[in-house]
């Protein structure tokens, strides 16, 4: 790893990785899927998903990152080799993350824009409804851009210098302003239905369906399968805690979701909304209560500037996993590689920014996944590629790590660092062998279950 950037220290990692985590999934997609699948039985069972199943997975891809010294390429060529079968493990667990993770940028980047534009809206009391707004391409077009270009500035400065320093603001900020927009919400009249709503489960919700969400919700909050952790893992020095960074990053990743539901559901109670409003929740219902509530303009502001910061600490990421192919393979400076994405995923992401309305035959576009019609652009690129084929590269991650490849070179690389996890015990078994297990075995078979219930196997 001669010559290649590190972290500057385990702080600077944690941030940046908790940031690469956090994003509108959990300001945005977890509270509306809370408000569908029972309140607090899926917060249950969704904390659950996250310890048995989506920490070892980072754990694994940090690792993977890390051995290597590499971009998620770079990690599978070291590893699998060029034989025919090496080659489809480099297709699957290397370069297809890639590409994923470049297609969520290009239209990510534009629902990150509209955060940007509620904040002003929120501010000065503009009233517009969500249809009419992100409709509009003058405003939705340029916000995207704007978000692309300021990532763009961000991982220009490098893996230190600018993803590092930039986390490490970002992300004390985001949790003050958590903190700020919860107290807003929860000193509301009525506010205690909201609560008790989020806190108490009622066990007679939970199903497959609550379950398999859960578990989905889980792998797309953590940001496993985009090939993010890998790239992020392999900036990490060898002395650094593998185990300990990746239950930090999870603990940071799940709490900013957690402490979402606090923000939204004691509003949405105490204006007698509904919390099953799904993907409008926060853009529409939630608006309308800020506008509503003394002092909304100032906390809709604060709100929407929040979700800004989560949106854009991921959006990093996004850009770095596919710039670093491009420093690592094709010997690009960074400069280079950094624009070159960027202004290929803005240019990507203009039919996803039209197809919210502004061009109708890009908003009514279908296509047909085994059963599963997808409307639209956007929805199309978003369930093709961050759900679907998110999926598959977590499960071909899984298989190759625990079924194909040396599994001692990876228990021995989260060792380093971490005594413990050959000679420690856990209830009497040395925790590489619960890793392993969970690896090969518990991980796969819940991840295909997921991908069958994309395609409506459970109903």
């Amino acid at each position: 790893m001669a010559g290649r950037e590190q972290w500057g220290s385990k702080f600077g990692f944690i941030m940046a990785a908790a940031g690469s985590a956090v994003g509108l999934g959990n300001i945005w997609r977890f509270p509306y899927l809370t408000g569908e699948n029972g309140g607090a039985a899926f917060v249950l069972v969704y904390i659950l998903c996250v310890v048995l199943v989506a920490v070892p997975m980072l754990i694994n891809e940090i690792a993977i990152g890390r051995l290597t010294g590499k971009n998620p390429v770079g990690a599978m060529q070291k590893l699998a080799g060029n034989s025919s079968v090496g080659k489809l493990w480099i297709g699957l667990v290397g370069g297809l993350p890639l590409i994923v993770t470049f297609v969520v940028l290009s239209y990510y980047s534009t629902i990150a824009g509209w955060t940007v534009g509620y904040i002003f809206t929120s501010l000065f009391s503009i009233k517009t409804s969500f249809s009419e707004f992100i409709a509009n391409p003058s405003y939705v077009i340029p916000l995207g851009g704007f978000v692309i270009l300021m990532t763009a500035f961000i991982v220009l400065g490098g893996v230190a210098g600018g993803i590092e320093k930039a986390t490490k603001i970002l992300m004390p900020m985001l949790f003050i302003l958590l903190i700020v927009v919860i107290f807003r919400s929860v000193t509301l009249p009525g506010a205690s239905k909201g609560v008790e709503y989020y806190l108490i489960p009622d066990f007679s919700k939970i199903n497959g369906h609550v379950v398999l969400a859960a578990l989905t919700q889980a792998f797309f909050s953590l940001g496993v399968g985009w090939g993010m952790m890998i790239t992020y893992g392999s900036y990490l020095p060898k002395n650094q805690n593998i185990v300990t960074s990746s239950l930090w990053v999870s603990a940071m990743d799940t709490s900013v979701a957690l402490l979402a539901g606090f923000m939204v559901f004691p509003a949405v109670f105490a204006f007698n909304q509904s919390p099953a409003e799904g993907p409008t929740l926060v853009f529409n219902v939630l608006a309308n209560i800020f506008q509503e509530m003394p002092l909304g303009n100032i906390a809709g502001a604060l709100f929407f500037l929040l979700l800004f910061f989560a949106a854009i600490t991921s959006t990093i990421s996004m850009l770095e996993a596919p710039s670093a192919y491009f420093m690592d393979q094709k010997k690009w400076s960074r400069k280079k590689a950094a624009w070159i994405v960027a202004i290929a995923a803005f240019l990507l992401g203009i039919p996803s920014a039209l197809s919210t309305g502004a061009v109708e035959s890009l908003s009514v576009m279908n296509v047909n996944f085994l059963g599963v019609i997808k409307t639209g652009v956007m929805d199309i690129f978003d369930y093709a590629f961050g759900s679907l084929l998110m999926m598959l590269v977590v499960l071909s991650t899984c298989v190759f790590t625990g079924w194909f490849m040396n599994t001692n070179d990876l228990v021995d690389e989260i060792e380093q660092g971490v005594p413990a996890f050959k000679t420690g015990s856990v209830l009497g078994i040395a925790p590489y062998k619960i890793w392993l297990f969970m690896i090969r075995f518990v991980c796969p078979i819940i991840i295909g279950m997921v991908i069958l219930n994309m395609f409506g196997v459970f109903g």
